[in-house]
């Protein structure tokens, strides 16, 4: 038995907490941790007796920076997992990536800064006279303080959602500076593809919504699949949400129309299942289709209460009925980073 050199060095990229001062490594602990879970995901607990029979839950309420297992020898018990599932290391590979997302942004909702009256002094303007000065500068800083850390979750996300389904069906992401894909099919000038596989191109969307964000961008969207065709790829559409609209109908037939493919809703589902292969298409099921599809069967017309308060070490969120705590432990003052891929997110993942 023993470990191939591109397991070793998956294992490594797996573990590593990036350049970010906010990244966090995986120490063996954690690394057990995640490990445990894929055995209980796949049924193979009678190969792995010595690990503990009950594993917190990879969503649940717990700390995150809580989720560990020590005690346990995880190179062992890697080696063990891939002989049982050979690719078992690229579920490893997601989980790993995932819950590194989840604890960076624990620390960032830890440790992002308020906002100073430098900052959103000027915006008052906007409703000075309708509350009290005291009651406008509250409302200003957590105005600020929200969307700060909206922004950070919409960059976080962009670099974990589409490239773990990437790595789940054997692609890879590519950012606009490398990627095979040019505009017009030649030149310099790339497009962030969110997976390559052989000749197709993907285009993964959880949902396409009639409220475009601009013509310019819309007009990007369309031209998408014709810089694929250009370059030599197929394009393919997988679209998650099967909300129909007009502007969905439109860019499915860009897509066929430039010799690609377009699969919506359950079709894109049993799509990226059967592109990934029975193992990970146990991971896409529970950590992305579970998860969203819970999400929007949650929504409700009417929003739920929300309030709000701050002290010295806490910020507390009441969401109706519900509470979240986070513990204010970290200082730094964050710099938001580029919503871009990074540029190397194609040397980052599984596919050696």
């Amino acid at each position: 038995m023993g470990l191939t050199a591109h397991q070793r060095s998956l294992i490594t990229k797996a573990r590593t907490g990036g350049g970010s001062d906010l990244g966090v490594a995986l120490d063996d602990p954690v690394c057990c941790y995640l490990l445990a879970t894929i055995v209980s995901d796949l049924g193979l607990e009678q190969s792995f007796p010595d690990i503990p029979g009950h594993v917190e839950p990879f969503f649940g309420s717990k700390s995150i920076s809580d989720l560990r297992l020590p005690g346990l020898n995880f190179l062992t018990l890697f080696e063990r997992l891939v002989y049982e599932r050979p690719d078992a290391d690229t579920y490893f590979f997601c989980l790993a990536t995932l819950h590194k997302a989840r604890l960076k942004y624990e620390r960032i909702l830890q440790s992002q800064a308020i906002p100073t009256i430098d900052q959103v002094g000027p915006r008052g303007l906007l409703q000075y006279g309708t509350l009290s000065t005291s009651g406008l500068v509250g409302l200003l800083f957590w105005r600020k303080w929200m969307f700060d850390i909206d922004n950070r979750a919409g960059q976080e996300t962009g670099y974990v959602f589409e490239p773990i389904i990437a790595y789940a069906i054997g692609g890879v992401p590519y950012s606009a500076k490398k990627s095979p894909v040019k505009r017009g099919g030649r030149g310099d000038q790339g497009r962030q593809v969110d997976c390559v596989i052989n000749d197709k191109a993907y285009e993964i969307k959880i949902r396409v919504t009639i409220a475009a964000s601009g013509q310019g961008r819309w007009h990007e969207e369309l031209e998408f699949p014709k810089d694929c065709q250009a370059s030599g790829y197929q394009p393919v559409l997988v679209v998650l949400d099967p909300t129909p609209n007009s502007k969905l109908d439109e860019l499915s037939r860009a897509f066929i129309s430039a010799g690609g493919e377009a699969y919506i809703g359950m079709q894109a589902w049993n799509h990226l299942a059967e592109a990934a292969g029975s193992t990970m298409a146990a991971f896409l099921e529970l950590y992305v289709h579970q998860p969203l599809r819970s999400l929007v069967s949650a929504v409700r017309d009417e929003l739920p209460e929300l309030r709000l308060r701050f002290d010295q070490d806490n910020i507390v969120m009441e969401i109706g009925t519900e509470y979240l705590a986070i513990q204010r432990t970290l200082t730094e003052n964050l710099v938001a980073e580029p919503e871009e891929l990074p540029e190397d997110v194609d040397e980052s993942g599984p596919v050696p």
